[in-house]
């Protein structure tokens, strides 16, 4: 990404869309083991047999890779002062060992803050997608970013 953003560079609709990252077996076991240690996610018997039919990443792996891609876009770099949250997740498809995800991020609204105008707050969308173009997960996250002016004073 080419220069520095900020707020003002965020305006609806603007789309950031990362590399891709794939998930493998062994990264599955291991974020299961020390952080959702549920059968479909630890134990490749136990998850053959689940509705699933196989082993699945826990949806907080893929949260958590998909907020490891859209960090490398460097799009916050300069102007991120962090986020409030996440208000809305959705795990649409299970992802797999060898699943390749990449995510879109838009820009769904845009507004100055009132009380401090060094920074505005920007609601995203974040789409994520497996290998095969299959949307897997959505999530809306809200962020704090600093304004221009604000960042080069």
């Amino acid at each position: 990404m080419a220069g520095d953003l900020y707020f003002e560079d965020f305006t609806v609709g603007r789309e950031f869309h990362t590399d891709g990252a794939t998930v493998t077996e062994s990264q599955i076991l291991d974020f299961a083991l020390a952080f959702d240690p549920q059968p479909f996610h630890m134990d490749l018997e136990a998850a053959k047999r689940s509705m699933f039919g196989g082993l699945i990443a826990s949806g907080f792996h893929s949260m958590a890779l998909s907020f490891r891609l859209f960090a490398q876009t460097r799009a916050l770099a300069a102007c991120s002062l962090g986020s409030p949250g996440v208000d809305e997740v959705r795990w649409l498809k299970p992802v797999r060992p060898g699943d390749s995800l990449t995510v879109r991020g838009s820009v769904l609204a845009a507004r100055a803050s009132q009380s401090k105008p060094d920074r505005g707050f920007v609601n995203f969308l974040w789409e994520v997608f497996n290998e095969r173009d299959q949307k897997v997960m959505t999530l809306t996250c809200p962020q704090m970013l600093l304004r221009r002016d604000a960042g080069s004073a």
